[in-house]
């Protein structure tokens, strides 16, 4: 007698759970589309998107222009008309009033300079001031409101970042190429060389000198330079390309945009060897009448502090140096003959 009230139950459970199904179904119709089912299905399996740079190259391209510069050379035979010859380069747009970064190289020697941006607008270019030590220029176009590059001001690049490089090989219109950073230099003043500037893999042609080194999120991490070149043309060499870092590329662009030049503090010591017991670096010769033997440094000295800065590496006091603006007094602190001395030195300014 028991079992008709169980089986009364489920009869009833049956029906109640037809009459929901039922009546959910009237109220939520896309439930009777079989490709919504199968998207529920099939949600778990749907392949993942795929990785891509996109959104970080259409952050900073708008701000990457070609540079076509013209230089008039006169013919040395008579009557002939002169030789116009046209150098292309890259350029990247630092600030929305028009001040553009790129290469001394790409400008060196110009009588017209060109700006082509990526919208197709193109504008006349006036050179603000350029700097061998770094191979980089400024130039100013008369517009506002340009399209200006992702900066950080804090931003550093480690050995493996992944770099997008922005430019225009060729002449082939707008490029993107890819690679890693493989090795970092330093950013201050004091850069004369390629060890100082940032080395990767994403590739350098003619047309891509002064574009952009952007990273994944596209921000700008250098200007790019230029790719490795020595004197044996039989060596096949790839992958070694060079762009100046962020860092020490503002400080330059805003020294010429102030200046017309860059101003390089100097002191007139050479050194070669960090102490690591000492924590200082030892002074291996004096240039005579510099600031350094003015301000009683001598050979032999051990410096370890300048100012308030503790020296943890030689490049690091020559950039405290180098960027220190001529006529500063800077306290040295030093050891000499095992004493702690210290003295003012008064910094005049790098002549090349």
């Amino acid at each position: 007698m028991k079992l008709k009230p169980a089986l009364k139950y489920i009869i009833n459970s049956i029906s109640y759970g037809v009459l929901f199904a039922v009546a959910l179904l009237l109220l939520v119709p896309k439930l009777n589309d079989n490709s919504f089912i199968k998207q529920l299905l099939n949600r778990e399996t749907k392949a993942p998107q795929p990785l891509s740079y996109a959104k970080a190259v259409s952050l900073a391209s708008p701000a990457v222009v070609n540079i076509y510069s013209e230089a008039i050379q006169s013919s040395p035979n008579y009557g002939r008309s002169a030789i116009k010859a046209t150098r292309l380069g890259s350029g990247v747009i630092m600030d929305s009033n028009g001040y553009i970064l790129t290469n001394m190289h790409v400008i060196q020697n110009a009588d017209l300079i060109k700006v082509l941006l990526q919208s197709g607008r193109e504008y006349s270019a006036e050179l603000i001031g350029f700097d061998q030590a770094t191979d980089l220029a400024v130039l100013k176009v008369d517009k506002k409101n340009l399209p200006v590059i992702p900066q950080n001001l804090h931003q550093q690049s480690l050995v493996g970042d992944i770099v997008l490089a922005i430019g225009n090989p060729f002449n082939l219109g707008q490029t993107v190429t890819q690679g890693i950073i493989s090795a970092t230099g330093r950013s201050g003043l004091s850069n004369t060389n390629y060890l100082n500037f940032l080395q990767m893999d994403a590739a350098i042609n003619d047309g891509n000198s002064g574009g952009a080194l952007i990273n994944s999120n596209g921000v700008l991490v250098g200007i790019n330079s230029r790719k490795f070149t020595q004197s044996n043309p039989q060596q096949n060499i790839q992958g070694i390309f060079f762009a100046v870092p962020y860092e020490l590329a503002a400080k330059v662009m805003h020294q010429l945009i102030e200046n017309g030049i860059v101003i390089r503090g100097w002191l007139g010591i050479s050194a070669e060897r960090y102490l690591i017991d000492l924590k200082g670096f030892l002074v291996e010769s004096v240039t005579a009448n510099s600031p350094a033997y003015n301000g009683d440094i001598r050979v032999g000295d051990v410096i370890y502090q300048i100012s308030d800065q503790p020296i943890s590496s030689i490049t690091q006091a020559l950039d405290i140096v180098a960027e220190t603006r001529p006529n500063t007094p800077l306290i040295f602190k030093l050891y000499r003959q095992g004493k702690r001395i210290e003295t003012t030195v008064t910094i005049a300014e790098f002549k090349n």
